[in-house]
């Protein structure tokens, strides 16, 4: 250090170092902000000459705008003469006219003989654009993740939540009131948890990306179906994780299921007319032998009456088969009767007469089934336009369903009614029992797919019978009694 000189720089030395900078520099006086010299950065940009630029005042050199105005830029350099320092935004305009929008920082320096403010300015018009860009892509990016029907999360393999889109949000049912919530795996149904977390384990070990489906609860407390596929990335430090594509598939998946009953409704249906074809065969086959059987039990009890004595125990034998032959041949003949095909087509009947059609399947199965049968029908006929077959077929089902619901009432108390009235236009049919009933929340569902009834007899559910009433302009519905029993019910319009 003794043998350090101090090294100074002449005003020629400071004029060099000032030119080579690529920086703008403008120098005004301090008290009349009038411009005492540029350097060449500044001249080049500006396309004036120094000579050029001493006379120049704010609106000869700066956009012409409210903002820009000449009282605005006194105001920045006292700025910087009272604080040392002022930074602005200003637009510089070329001699050829070309706009500058740059950052433009003042400083006050003390000089030999006076102050100046030493003016610093950059082209930032570039880097403006890039701003209006990026923010644009911003507000293109926010508006296309609004409307996406698909969800975006990014979770830890835990489930915690990092980052919920606004598609999300919405898919969720999150609303500005809900709180995003802490943990996606406690929004999943009970039933999905553990797959879910098996998934999102699974992605932080794995690249290959698989879909899964999960059942999720919305805030709003509905169960909703999810399709969904995850994957582990790093974005930044606060984004690693998995991220969670998903989205709603709850109308499809209730679709399927629809679709999945209406099969099996038609599966049912066939096995049923099946039935109906196999009824039909047997009835035949079986008529001629009992009728055969019937014939040569007539001619022996007419053989035996003509012996002295008759054997009177023989012929009490012979005349009970006989009855129960003749029971049989009824039997199959009812069968027949109600099995036979028929167009499906509407004609005028009465529906007493499609009851008493009924009656006899539904006493014997009421009979076997310790249940008391009757009915109360309404006085004179009730025409009515239908197919009498399907109606038919509801009514079965309504009996079937009471005497089958009423096993477990003691035998001497079960008891099925079938009654009928009218009602203005329409007429109405009721079946009532006096079974366990139908609690007040199932009676709205009753009628519904999602609803379990015990098929029997002739197999057709709950939800079919009001397909049928539906389709004859007619409405089905349930009553409960108290303190036990229900009312299947459905009413038609009367044919004029």
């Amino acid at each position: 250090m003794e043998n350090a000189t101090l090294f100074e720089l002449q005003n020629a030395d400071h004029l060099a170092l000032l030119q080579s900078l690529k920086t703008c520099l403008i120098l005004h006086d301090a008290k009349t902000k009038s411009i005492l010299w540029a350097n060449a950065a500044a001249c080049n940009v500006l396309g004036f000459t120094v000579q050029e630029l001493l006379p120049l005042k704010a609106p000869d050199m700066t956009r012409k705008a409210e903002k820009y105005r000449r009282e605005i830029g006194l105001q920045w350099l006292e700025d910087a003469v009272k604080k040392g320092e002022s930074i602005i935004e200003w637009c510089y305009r070329a001699k050829n006219g070309t706009e500058i929008l740059s950052e433009a920082v003042a400083t006050r320096v003390t000089l030999r003989d006076r102050d100046v403010v030493m003016v610093q300015f950059r082209d930032i018009a570039a880097e403006e654009r890039i701003k209006q860009d990026l923010k644009r892509l911003e507000t293109r990016l926010r508006e296309f993740m609004h409307n996406l029907s698909e969800g975006i999360a990014v979770l830890t393999p835990d489930g915690d939540i990092k980052y919920l889109s606004e598609s999300s949000s919405r898919l969720l049912g999150l609303s500005n009131e809900n709180a995003v919530p802490v943990n996606f795996i406690a929004l999943c149904h009970e039933a999905s948890r553990k797959a879910f977390s098996a998934h999102l384990t699974q992605a932080c070990k794995s690249t290959t990306i698989k879909m899964f489906r999960y059942r999720i609860r919305n805030m709003n407390g509905a169960v909703r179906w999810h399709d969904a596929s995850c994957r582990y990335i790093e974005i930044e430090d606060e984004l690693n994780g998995v991220l969670l594509h998903f989205r709603d598939i709850t109308d499809s998946v209730e679709a399927q299921e629809i679709r999945y009953r209406n099969e099996r409704k038609l599966e049912h249906l066939a096995r049923y007319n099946a039935m109906g074809e196999m009824a039909m065969t047997i009835a035949h086959e079986l008529s001629q032998p009992l009728a055969s059987a019937q014939n040569f039990l007539e001619g022996g009890l007419l053989r035996l009456s003509q012996l002295q004595p008759p054997p009177a125990a023989v012929i009490w034998g012979m005349e009970s088969t006989l009855k129960q032959v003749e029971r049989a041949s009824t039997v199959i003949k009812s069968v027949r009767d109600y099995v036979v095909k028929l167009e499906q087509v509407e004609e005028l009947v009465d529906l007493h007469a499609i009851v008493h059609d009924v009656e006899y399947f539904i006493s014997l199965k009421a009979r076997a089934s310790g249940v008391r049968f009757e009915t109360h029908l309404a006085n004179g006929p009730l025409s009515i336009l239908c197919e009498k077959i399907l109606i038919g077929q509801v009514i079965l089902n309504f009996a079937f369903n009471a005497i089958e619901a009423m096993n477990g009432i003691p035998a001497g108390k079960r008891a099925l009614s079938i009654s009928t009235r009218t009602e203005g236009t329409r007429v109405v049919l009721k079946v009532s029992d006096n079974g366990p009933g139908i609690d007040t929340g199932n009676q709205q569902r009753v009628f519904g797919g999602f609803f379990t009834s015990k098929i029997s007899g002739n197999g057709i559910g709950l939800s079919l019978c009001k397909n049928i009433i539906a389709r004859h302009r007619g409405d089905v519905w349930v009553e409960a009694h108290a303190p036990h029993g229900a009312s299947f019910c459905f009413s038609l319009p009367t044919a004029i």
